[in-house]
């Protein structure tokens, strides 16, 4: 039986978190913590919009249950936490209709370390 929609964040489980240090970048050398989340697809928007609002997101995978990757979303430092710009907003329409059509996804998310 299915969780009632009303609390879709009841949904997500965290799977893992490490930090692995990534190409240099302008000789400086950038650590990225890598999370991902298993989540029910009709708490994917919610989810999305609580990454975005926390600023230090530098990518956002979102993968099948295979382990596919479905869509793949670099943010710049132009993207600050609290606000969402019209220039998001296909991407969240986009995430919404993956998040309507597959029932179990896993979100990797890369952070600034």
């Amino acid at each position: 039986m299915k969780a009632p929609i009303d609390r879709p964040e009841e949904n997500i489980q965290e799977i893992q978190a490490e930090i692995v240090p990534t190409e240099p970048e302008a000789n400086t050398q950038e650590k990225v913590a890598v999370e991902e989340f298993r989540i029910t697809g009709d708490a994917l928007v919610s989810k999305f919009k609580e990454l975005i609002h926390q600023g230090n997101i530098r990518r956002i995978i979102i993968k099948n249950e295979e382990g596919g990757t479905l869509i793949e979303i670099p943010l710049t430092v132009g993207v600050v936490g609290g606000v969402i710009s019209a220039a998001l907003f296909p991407v969240i329409a986009a995430v919404g209709v993956i998040g309507a059509m597959v029932a179990h996804l896993t979100i990797v998310v890369e952070k600034r370390a």
